[in-house]
């Protein structure tokens, strides 16, 4: 970009970068939804009591329950150094595939204490792979919290993926991310209509529908917070689609419209394609828009969701973001969102909680989009509050889901107005 060039939205804005303490909840977290996409996949984490109860937490399993994830204790033995974990490890993960002969991708997850004792679970994948492909594919990757956010589980866990997906010379589409397969299912029904194929989804469902990649593959994002996967995918020889995330009604057709280029559909198609779903998509976020029209908005950095957010919030629905944090920025990815985004919000990297608490309650927003740690005491505080965790686990992405979206938004400022008109 020239140095003479106008500003575009907040691609110049400075960043206020902090380092500082965290709120946020760790990368193994992602297993509850990677699990549920992963139909014939088992996430095994090598961790503590404590990562166990995190995920039996998270995921609300029930007693009679037989998920498809598991904790591989590690006792105090493991951690003094007198028993060989990787002896322990090997035996369970035999015991596991004996048991569960329907597995055919497991994920050796690592937490904080294997990290902390050294246990290289890379190797050991690599060493149980020979013992047991190819009937059960085995990868591994870091969940651990010490350095990452909990939507970073999910990055590493598909970048783990992408060295072992086949290679081709064939031409296609790779959509990158883990949707809710209603989404999924709607997405390619779209791209279906334009005339975009073959279309592939990473992760996919099973482990037979593998996706292909090579130099002749087209990939697009669908989640912000993928950049160790796009890495990947540029080592493969893959192409990435440049776009803005499809959030909202002009996030989806921005999002199209950047596939479509890519693959030469004409415009004429395009819009027939699209005329409808985004009309319904106007209308439904319309009677949620009064609600936010206007209203203040600060983001908490949580899940790296919240530029793309702030943009649809801004644009689709009239608000104000004050302060938009997130836990990294990703340039290369986020700078089709930062020339959409109006001018105006603070754009903060990382996090440094007294110090946003302090900005925060200066600026006293209308709503606060955090985690779950500083929700109740916000609320206390007289603040609405959105838990940001919320737009992971629920559907969000495209048309159909972009009322949906806007909904999410303005539910609790109808909840504070119908709690403070009630008071009266």
């Amino acid at each position: 970009m020239s140095l003479d060039a106008p500003r575009v939205g907040c691609v110049d804005t400075p960043v206020l970068r902090e380092r500082g303490q965290r709120e946020v909840f760790c990368g193994l977290t992602g297993i509850v939804w990677l699990h549920r996409k992963m139909q014939d996949a088992f996430f095994l984490v090598v961790g503590s009591r404590t990562c166990a109860h995190l995920l039996q937490s998270a995921a609300g399993v029930m007693i009679f329950a037989e998920p498809r994830f598991g904790t591989a204790v590690l006792e105090e033995k493991d951690l003094a150094g007198l028993a060989d974990a990787n002896v322990e490890l090997d035996t369970v993960v035999a015991r596991l595939i004996a048991r569960r002969p329907d597995i055919r991708q497991l994920f050796i997850v690592g937490s904080c204490p294997s990290e902390v004792i050294k246990l290289d679970l890379s190797r050991a994948a690599e060493r149980l792979n020979t013992a047991h492909a190819p009937h059960v594919r085995i990868y591994s990757y870091s969940g651990s919290g010490i350095e990452t956010t909990f939507t970073q589980g999910e990055d590493a866990c598909l970048a783990a993926m992408v060295p072992a997906l086949p290679a081709t010379q064939d031409a296609g589409l790779l959509v990158v991310g883990a949707l809710p397969d209603v989404v999924e299912d709607q997405a390619l029904a779209l791209l279906h209509a334009l005339g975009v194929g073959p279309v592939h989804f990473l992760p996919s469902r099973r482990a037979a529908e593998a996706a292909t990649v090579g130099p002749n593959t087209h990939y697009v994002l669908t989640q912000p917070f993928l950049g160790d996967t796009a890495a990947a995918l540029d080592r493969r020889g893959a192409r990435r689609v440049v776009a803005p995330f499809p959030f909202g009604e002009e996030g989806t057709t921005l999002w199209l419209s950047a596939v479509a280029r890519a693959f030469g559909v004409p415009e004429a198609r395009f819009d027939a394609v699209t005329a409808a779903p985004r009309a319904r998509a106007r209308k439904a976020v319309a009677a949620h828009a009064e609600t936010l029209m206007g209203k203040s908005l600060f983001f908490f950095p949580d899940s790296q969701l919240e530029l793309p957010l702030a943009r649809f919030l801004a644009r689709e629905c009239g608000m104000r973001p004050l302060e938009v944090g997130t836990p990294f920025l990703h340039r290369a990815l986020m700078e089709p969102e930062l020339a959409l985004l109006p001018e105006g919000p603070v754009i903060s990297e990382g996090q440094d909680v007294d110090r946003q608490l302090d900005r925060h309650a200066v600026q006293s927003p209308d709503l606060t989009v955090c985690g779950l740690g500083l929700a109740n005491p916000l609320e206390a505080a007289g603040h609405a509050t959105k838990w940001a965790i919320e737009l992971v686990f629920t559907p969000v992405h495209f048309y159909e889901q972009a009322g949906d979206l806007a909904n999410l938004f303005a539910r609790p400022l109808r909840r504070r107005a119908l709690l403070a008109g009630g008071a009266a």
